[in-house]
Parts: structure tokens; C-alpha cells; sequence
């Protein structure tokens, strides 16, 4: 019997000084504006009031690499929702495994503090996304974790996980899995549900906090259950964004 596969959600401050910060305060700086909370960064990713355009730094373990097909997909999610009039670029590189896994969270987040070379500029906004090779450090019995957007512009996806669960009879399509858990924690990111993006109108699910209470919804809390990996059988496309969660984003600067 099949597993229940869910998907956990899993300023600083001026100082006046006469002498100008060092090279290392200043980069902590910036890298601050990339570690607040999930959703914080909704209008910032879905407008171009302040970033132009965005780059996503795609780091995956060696021999986990996601399928080509996933990521073109996930970025024409992004294009048609966010307004980037100076493009969404995708940078792709492989790391030797970190050799920790299972991965608690303050492991990915470790990962992620060794590895990220892309932080927000003056004009770009930076996307982390990971790959890793080995499984959730959350899982049990009945539950499995496939992804977790886990700060607001970071998120993790366990590709060896998703691996195990697709391309076999019975399974799904990987890159109709893949592209479904990227998007839905992409949509955490983006403030999906009554995360920092607020609603038009009361979705949100009573009982699975943060998700769309619309079950054909990409945001829907069972998106990766085992019920919503049956649903996903056969099919050449992921769950899409239902006109609730899109009417928040709009609502929040978004397409």
C-alpha cells in the first residue's frame, strides 16, 4: 500500500558609522534579504516594481538532476504569472553529494548557506532551488516529503524521492511529478495560500493550513498524497493554479 505523500510547508538594521562597512557586513546584508520567511516576497517575485527580472540558481546533487522538460515548465509558470520584463534566467550546476542524508531541515539550510552564490541585486531578484539526493529527514510511516519551500526565496526538492516514485507502472510521469512539486512549492514562495499573498476571497483550507481548499488546485493540500499521485497517472500535465489563487496574485502584483 502506497505511502501518504504530503508536502510540508516545511531587516536587518543600519548602523551609523564614519567608517564604511567591511566587505564581509555588507555581504551579510544582502544575504539577509534572502533568508526572511516563506511568502514575505510575494509582491517582489510577482511584480516588477522593484526586480526586473529574475535568476534562478538550480543546484542539484550529482546524478539528480532534474528532467529538462520540468524546468521549462517551471519557468513558463513563472512567466505566466509574474511580470519580469527583463527575463527569467534558469543557472544549472551539479555538486558533489553532501553525504548527509536523510536531510533534516537545518541541513538543507546549511546546504544552501555553503553553496548559494546568487543573492538579490539592485534591479534582479535570486531564486535557490535544490535538488537533493537522498530523502527527507521528516518522513515516516505515513508521510513523505517530496519539497519544502522553507525561507522566501529557497526551496528544497527531494529528487530522490520523486525518482523512487515515478517512471515505473503505476507511477507517474517524473516530469509531470516533478513539475507538479516544484510549482506547488514555488507557490508557497509566491505567498499560495494566505502566505503573504492575501486572499480575494476565503480559500484557504481549515484543515491544512496554507493550501487551497479547491481540490483539482494546484495548491490543494493532497497535491502529492497518494490519492493525488493516482490522479496524476496518465496525465501529461501538472495541476494548475485554480482562479482563486490566481485572483491572489494578482491581487498581490502578479499576472
Amino acid at each position: 500500500m502506497k505511502k501518504i505523500i504530503t508536502m510540508l510547508l516545511v531587516l536587518g538594521f543600519l548602523v551609523s558609522c564614519s567608517k564604511e562597512e567591511t566587505t564581509e557586513t555588507k555581504n551579510e546584508n544582502t544575504k539577509s534579504a534572502n533568508q526572511k520567511g516563506t511568502g514575505s516576497s510575494s509582491n517582489d517575485l510577482l511584480s516588477d516594481t522593484t526586480f526586473k527580472s529574475m535568476v534562478i540558481e538550480l543546484v542539484y546533487v550529482e546524478g539528480f538532476e532534474p528532467n529538462q522538460n520540468s524546468i521549462n515548465n517551471f519557468v513558463n509558470f513563472l512567466n505566466a504569472r509574474t511580470f519580469k520584463p527583463n527575463g527569467i534566467t534558469v543557472e544549472k550546476r551539479a555538486i558533489a553529494s553532501p553525504g548527509n542524508a536523510p536531510y533534516s531541515n537545518q541541513e538543507i539550510i546549511d546546504i544552501e548557506d555553503a553553496n548559494r552564490t546568487k543573492y538579490n541585486t539592485n534591479s534582479q531578484i535570486a531564486v535557490w532551488a535544490f535538488f537533493a539526493d537522498g530523502e527527507s529527514a521528516s518522513n515516516t510511516d505515513t508521510n513523505i516529503v517530496l519539497g519544502t519551500a522553507y525561507r522566501n526565496t529557497s526551496f528544497v526538492i527531494y529528487e530522490a524521492t520523486i525518482q523512487d516514485l515515478s517512471n515505473s507502472p503505476f507511477e507517474p510521469n517524473r516530469t509531470v511529478l516533478e513539475t507538479t512539486v516544484i510549482t506547488h512549492e514555488f507557490g508557497h514562495i509566491l505567498g499560495l495560500t494566505n502566505l503573504g499573498a492575501a486572499m480575494v476571497d476565503n480559500h484557504e483550507d481549515t484543515e491544512h493550513a496554507k493550501h487551497c481548499n479547491v481540490e483539482s488546485c494546484l495548491m490543494y493540500w493532497a497535491a502529492e498524497s497518494g490519492s493525488g499521485l493516482s490522479n496524476l497517472m496518465g496525465s501529461n500535465t501538472a495541476p494548475q493554479l485554480d482562479a482563486q489563487c490566481i485572483a491572489d496574485l494578482q491581487a498581490n502584483g502578479g499576472k
